[in-house]
């Protein structure tokens, strides 16, 4: 999914092995992934799909103004959303081994990702479309 403040982006779905990077989208308030050829296309992760960080996860807390950057020793998280309740909030989240939530609007950019598995679902739709197509 894609969160709601970035409907105005051009999007398309993850896929398995794909490396993404963390990035702010241009004539938006929100942070989200892209591959690093399309920057400015947005990439929508399904819930529990999981990625792995290249290094340890940087992102801004929730009062960022008073308070700087933090840091995360985990790499490796699954995506949800979160919210949902609330139209007009940010759902797109990733939640990590430990528990810890983390909004990906609060992702500092430039950060590596590597998909490493989609929901079951997802990949068994996409399994179909690939023998259907060979």
């Amino acid at each position: 999914m894609c969160d709601y403040s970035l409907q105005h982006v051009a999007s398309r779905p993850a896929r398995v092995g794909e490396k993404l990077v963390s990035t702010t989208f241009a004539n938006t308030f929100t942070r989200g992934f892209a591959a690093a050829e399309e920057p400015g296309i947005a990439v929508c992760l399904l819930p529990e799909t999981e990625v792995a960080f290249e290094h340890d996860v940087q992102y801004d807390p929730e009062f960022h103004l008073f308070f700087s950057s933090r840091k995360m020793t985990a790499r490796v998280a699954r995506f949800r959303q979160i919210n949902t309740d609330q139209r007009h909030a940010h759902h797109d989240a990733l939640e990590f081994p430990n528990g810890q939530i983390v909004l990906l609007t609060r992702l500092i950019p430039g950060q590596k990702v590597v998909v490493l598995q989609l929901p079951a679902a997802a990949a068994a739709r996409s399994e179909k479309v690939e023998s259907t197509v060979l």
